[in-house]
Protein backbone atom coordinates (compact mmCIF):
# COMPACT_ATOMS: atom_id res chain seq x y z
CA UNK A 1 0.00 0.00 0.00
CA UNK A 2 1.25 3.48 -0.87
CA UNK A 3 0.93 6.58 1.28
CA UNK A 4 -1.57 8.00 -1.23
CA UNK A 5 -3.77 4.93 -0.89
CA UNK A 6 -3.50 5.16 2.88
CA UNK A 7 -4.67 8.78 2.72
CA UNK A 8 -7.54 7.80 0.40
CA UNK A 9 -8.73 5.15 2.82
CA UNK A 10 -8.30 7.60 5.70
CA UNK A 11 -10.44 10.23 3.99
CA UNK A 12 -13.10 7.61 3.20
CA UNK A 13 -13.05 6.46 6.81
CA UNK A 14 -13.10 9.94 8.32
CA UNK A 15 -15.78 11.35 6.04
CA UNK A 16 -18.07 8.34 6.48
CA UNK A 17 -17.41 7.47 10.14
CA UNK A 18 -19.90 9.98 11.52
CA UNK A 19 -22.16 10.29 8.51
CA UNK A 20 -24.78 7.50 8.73
CA UNK A 21 -23.51 5.66 5.65
CA UNK A 22 -21.27 2.94 7.23
CA UNK A 23 -17.56 3.75 7.16
CA UNK A 24 -16.61 0.07 7.46
CA UNK A 25 -18.86 -0.77 4.51
CA UNK A 26 -17.33 1.93 2.33
CA UNK A 27 -13.82 0.87 3.35
CA UNK A 28 -14.64 -2.70 2.37
CA UNK A 29 -15.89 -1.61 -1.05
CA UNK A 30 -12.89 0.68 -1.68
CA UNK A 31 -10.45 -2.02 -0.61
CA UNK A 32 -12.20 -4.47 -2.92
CA UNK A 33 -11.97 -2.03 -5.85
CA UNK A 34 -8.27 -1.46 -5.10
CA UNK A 35 -7.79 -5.24 -4.78
CA UNK A 36 -6.53 -4.81 -1.21
CA UNK A 37 -8.44 -7.72 0.21
CA UNK A 38 -5.63 -8.87 2.52
CA UNK A 39 -5.53 -5.72 4.67
CA UNK A 40 -5.74 -6.70 8.37
CA UNK A 41 -8.85 -5.66 10.26
CA UNK A 42 -6.61 -3.75 12.65
CA UNK A 43 -5.85 -1.20 9.90
CA UNK A 44 -9.55 -0.37 9.68
CA UNK A 45 -9.73 -0.16 13.47
CA UNK A 46 -6.70 2.17 13.52
CA UNK A 47 -8.53 4.52 11.18
CA UNK A 48 -11.57 4.32 13.46
CA UNK A 49 -9.39 5.20 16.45
CA UNK A 50 -7.98 8.21 14.56
CA UNK A 51 -11.47 9.61 14.20
CA UNK A 52 -11.85 9.51 17.98
CA UNK A 53 -9.63 12.59 18.04
CA UNK A 54 -12.38 14.42 16.16
CA UNK A 55 -14.99 13.34 18.72
CA UNK A 56 -12.81 14.35 21.64
CA UNK A 57 -12.08 17.78 20.18
CA UNK A 58 -15.66 18.42 19.05
CA UNK A 59 -17.23 17.41 22.38
CA UNK A 60 -14.33 18.47 24.59
CA UNK A 61 -16.51 20.54 26.94
CA UNK A 62 -19.05 17.76 27.48
CA UNK A 63 -16.33 15.14 27.88
CA UNK A 64 -14.45 17.40 30.29
CA UNK A 65 -17.59 17.80 32.40
CA UNK A 66 -18.16 14.02 32.43
CA UNK A 67 -14.55 13.38 33.46
CA UNK A 68 -14.91 15.92 36.27
CA UNK A 69 -18.07 14.15 37.43
CA UNK A 70 -16.28 10.79 37.44
CA UNK A 71 -13.47 12.33 39.48
CA UNK A 72 -15.94 13.71 42.01
CA UNK A 73 -17.69 10.35 42.26
CA UNK A 74 -14.39 8.60 42.95
CA UNK A 75 -13.25 11.19 45.49
CA UNK A 76 -16.79 11.59 46.90
CA UNK A 77 -16.77 15.35 46.45
CA UNK A 78 -19.96 17.36 46.19
CA UNK A 79 -20.99 20.36 44.11
CA UNK A 80 -22.88 23.53 45.09
CA UNK A 81 -26.67 23.27 45.14
CA UNK A 82 -27.03 25.34 41.96
CA UNK A 83 -24.96 22.73 40.10
CA UNK A 84 -26.73 19.69 41.57
CA UNK A 85 -29.18 19.27 38.67
CA UNK A 86 -26.45 19.27 36.03
CA UNK A 87 -24.33 16.94 38.16
CA UNK A 88 -27.15 14.38 38.44
CA UNK A 89 -27.70 14.59 34.70
CA UNK A 90 -24.01 13.89 34.09
CA UNK A 91 -24.09 10.94 36.49
CA UNK A 92 -27.06 9.45 34.70
CA UNK A 93 -25.39 10.04 31.34
CA UNK A 94 -22.32 8.15 32.56
CA UNK A 95 -24.57 5.28 33.67
CA UNK A 96 -26.25 5.28 30.25
CA UNK A 97 -22.85 5.16 28.51
CA UNK A 98 -21.80 2.18 30.62
CA UNK A 99 -25.08 0.36 29.93
CA UNK A 100 -24.95 1.03 26.19
CA UNK A 101 -21.31 0.00 25.97
CA UNK A 102 -21.92 -3.26 27.83
CA UNK A 103 -24.76 -4.26 25.50
CA UNK A 104 -22.71 -3.29 22.45
CA UNK A 105 -19.76 -5.36 23.68
CA UNK A 106 -21.92 -8.46 24.12
CA UNK A 107 -23.37 -8.17 20.62
CA UNK A 108 -20.05 -7.08 19.11
CA UNK A 109 -18.25 -10.22 20.30
CA UNK A 110 -20.77 -12.29 18.37
CA UNK A 111 -20.71 -10.20 15.19
CA UNK A 112 -16.90 -10.08 15.14
CA UNK A 113 -16.91 -13.82 14.46
CA UNK A 114 -19.34 -13.42 11.57
CA UNK A 115 -17.74 -10.47 9.76
CA UNK A 116 -14.73 -12.28 8.20
CA UNK A 117 -17.03 -14.88 6.61
CA UNK A 118 -19.53 -12.40 5.17
CA UNK A 119 -19.40 -11.82 1.39
CA UNK A 120 -19.25 -8.39 -0.26
CA UNK A 121 -22.96 -8.75 -0.99
CA UNK A 122 -23.66 -8.39 2.73
CA UNK A 123 -22.22 -4.85 2.65
CA UNK A 124 -24.63 -3.69 -0.04
CA UNK A 125 -27.54 -5.34 1.77
CA UNK A 126 -26.41 -3.44 4.87
CA UNK A 127 -26.50 -0.16 2.94
CA UNK A 128 -30.12 -0.82 1.97
CA UNK A 129 -31.05 -1.80 5.53
CA UNK A 130 -29.39 1.35 6.92
CA UNK A 131 -31.35 3.48 4.46
CA UNK A 132 -34.57 1.81 5.54
CA UNK A 133 -33.72 2.33 9.21
CA UNK A 134 -33.06 6.04 8.63
CA UNK A 135 -36.37 6.44 6.78
CA UNK A 136 -38.30 4.68 9.55
CA UNK A 137 -36.56 6.64 12.30
CA UNK A 138 -37.17 9.98 10.58
CA UNK A 139 -40.85 9.14 10.09
CA UNK A 140 -41.20 8.04 13.71
CA UNK A 141 -39.40 11.11 15.05
CA UNK A 142 -41.56 13.53 13.08
CA UNK A 143 -44.71 11.70 14.10
CA UNK A 144 -43.77 11.77 17.77
CA UNK A 145 -42.14 15.19 18.01
CA UNK A 146 -43.30 17.81 15.52
CA UNK A 147 -41.81 20.57 17.64
CA UNK A 148 -38.16 21.59 17.51
CA UNK A 149 -35.53 20.44 19.95
CA UNK A 150 -35.33 24.00 21.24
CA UNK A 151 -38.59 23.30 23.06
CA UNK A 152 -37.21 20.17 24.76
CA UNK A 153 -36.22 20.35 28.44
CA UNK A 154 -32.51 20.58 29.22
CA UNK A 155 -30.50 18.79 30.34
CA UNK A 156 -32.09 15.66 28.88
CA UNK A 157 -31.60 12.47 30.89
CA UNK A 158 -31.59 9.07 29.21
CA UNK A 159 -33.41 6.24 30.94
CA UNK A 160 -32.01 2.74 31.43
CA UNK A 161 -34.46 1.41 28.84
CA UNK A 162 -33.31 3.96 26.27
CA UNK A 163 -29.67 3.07 26.96
CA UNK A 164 -30.46 -0.62 26.40
CA UNK A 165 -32.18 0.12 23.08
CA UNK A 166 -29.30 2.28 21.90
CA UNK A 167 -26.80 -0.38 22.96
CA UNK A 168 -28.61 -3.00 20.88
CA UNK A 169 -28.71 -0.62 17.92
CA UNK A 170 -25.00 0.11 18.21
CA UNK A 171 -24.27 -3.60 18.43
CA UNK A 172 -26.14 -4.18 15.18
CA UNK A 173 -24.12 -1.31 13.72
CA UNK A 174 -20.96 -3.40 14.01
CA UNK A 175 -22.08 -5.43 10.98
CA UNK A 176 -20.59 -4.32 7.62
CA UNK A 177 -22.83 -1.99 5.68
CA UNK A 178 -24.84 -1.08 8.78
CA UNK A 179 -23.90 2.42 9.90
CA UNK A 180 -22.99 2.58 13.58
CA UNK A 181 -23.93 6.24 13.89
CA UNK A 182 -27.07 5.76 11.79
CA UNK A 183 -28.23 2.75 13.80
CA UNK A 184 -27.41 4.42 17.12
CA UNK A 185 -29.12 7.71 16.32
CA UNK A 186 -32.11 5.85 14.87
CA UNK A 187 -32.31 3.66 17.98
CA UNK A 188 -32.27 6.75 20.17
CA UNK A 189 -35.00 8.41 18.10
CA UNK A 190 -37.14 5.25 18.28
CA UNK A 191 -36.59 5.27 22.07
CA UNK A 192 -37.93 8.83 22.31
CA UNK A 193 -34.67 10.76 22.71
CA UNK A 194 -34.72 14.28 21.20
CA UNK A 195 -32.69 14.48 18.00
CA UNK A 196 -29.89 16.74 19.29
CA UNK A 197 -29.36 14.57 22.38
CA UNK A 198 -29.56 11.46 20.19
CA UNK A 199 -26.77 12.73 17.94
CA UNK A 200 -24.57 13.86 20.81
CA UNK A 201 -24.98 10.60 22.74
CA UNK A 202 -24.32 8.54 19.60
CA UNK A 203 -20.91 10.10 19.11
CA UNK A 204 -19.89 10.16 22.77
CA UNK A 205 -20.77 6.49 23.21
CA UNK A 206 -18.69 5.66 20.12
CA UNK A 207 -15.52 6.33 22.12
CA UNK A 208 -15.58 3.16 24.29
CA UNK A 209 -17.03 1.11 21.40
CA UNK A 210 -14.23 1.99 18.97
CA UNK A 211 -11.53 1.78 21.63
CA UNK A 212 -12.79 -1.66 22.63
CA UNK A 213 -12.62 -2.86 19.02
CA UNK A 214 -9.05 -1.56 18.84
CA UNK A 215 -8.05 -3.54 21.95
CA UNK A 216 -9.55 -6.72 20.49
CA UNK A 217 -7.49 -6.35 17.30
CA UNK A 218 -4.16 -5.43 18.92
CA UNK A 219 -2.97 -8.97 18.29
CA UNK A 220 -2.63 -8.06 14.60
CA UNK A 221 -0.35 -5.06 15.14
CA UNK A 222 2.66 -6.94 13.75
CA UNK A 223 0.70 -7.97 10.67
CA UNK A 224 -0.19 -4.35 9.91
CA UNK A 225 3.42 -3.14 9.96
CA UNK A 226 4.60 -6.07 7.84
CA UNK A 227 1.90 -6.13 5.15
CA UNK A 228 1.17 -2.38 4.88
CA UNK A 229 3.99 -0.38 6.43
CA UNK A 230 3.74 2.28 9.11
CA UNK A 231 3.89 5.33 6.78
CA UNK A 232 0.56 4.57 5.03
CA UNK A 233 -1.02 3.79 8.42
CA UNK A 234 0.10 7.12 9.91
CA UNK A 235 -0.93 9.08 6.82
CA UNK A 236 -4.30 7.36 6.79
CA UNK A 237 -4.90 8.09 10.46
CA UNK A 238 -4.13 11.81 10.05
CA UNK A 239 -6.45 12.01 7.04
CA UNK A 240 -9.17 10.18 8.98
CA UNK A 241 -8.92 12.54 11.96
CA UNK A 242 -9.09 15.72 9.88
CA UNK A 243 -11.90 14.60 7.56
CA UNK A 244 -13.74 13.07 10.53
CA UNK A 245 -13.97 16.41 12.32
CA UNK A 246 -15.47 18.05 9.26
CA UNK A 247 -17.98 15.25 8.78
CA UNK A 248 -18.98 15.42 12.45
CA UNK A 249 -19.63 19.17 12.24
CA UNK A 250 -21.77 18.68 9.12
CA UNK A 251 -23.78 15.80 10.55
CA UNK A 252 -24.64 17.60 13.80
CA UNK A 253 -26.25 20.33 11.71
CA UNK A 254 -28.16 17.76 9.67
CA UNK A 255 -29.33 15.99 12.84
CA UNK A 256 -30.45 19.33 14.28
CA UNK A 257 -32.59 19.93 11.19
CA UNK A 258 -34.00 16.39 11.30
CA UNK A 259 -32.81 15.51 7.78
CA UNK A 260 -31.20 12.10 8.32
CA UNK A 261 -33.49 10.73 5.62
CA UNK A 262 -31.29 12.48 3.06
CA UNK A 263 -28.71 9.72 3.48
CA UNK A 264 -31.28 7.05 2.67
CA UNK A 265 -31.54 8.58 -0.82
CA UNK A 266 -27.85 7.76 -1.23
CA UNK A 267 -27.61 4.41 0.57
CA UNK A 268 -30.57 2.58 -0.93
CA UNK A 269 -29.65 3.22 -4.61
CA UNK A 270 -25.98 2.48 -3.80
CA UNK A 271 -26.93 -0.84 -2.23
CA UNK A 272 -29.15 -1.81 -5.16
CA UNK A 273 -26.51 -0.84 -7.72
CA UNK A 274 -23.90 -2.78 -5.78
CA UNK A 275 -26.04 -5.91 -5.74
CA UNK A 276 -26.80 -5.61 -9.44
CA UNK A 277 -23.44 -4.62 -10.88
CA UNK A 278 -20.62 -4.92 -8.34
CA UNK A 279 -21.34 -8.34 -6.86
CA UNK A 280 -20.62 -11.28 -9.15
Amino acid sequence: MTIGQGILLGVVQGSTEFLPVSSSGHLTVIQHLLTYDDIPLLFDVCLHVATLAAVIVFFRKKLGALCATVFRLITRRTVPDEQALAERAHQQLIAAIITTTAITAIIGVGTSRLIPALPLKAVFIGFILTGGILCAASWQEKKRQPCSDADAPAPYVLTAKQALIIGCAQGIGTLPGISRSGATIAGALFAGVPRIDAGEFSFIVSIPAIFGAFILELKDVGTVSESIGMAPVIAGCIAAAVSGYGALAVLMQIVKRGKLVWFAAYLIPLGILGLVFAVK
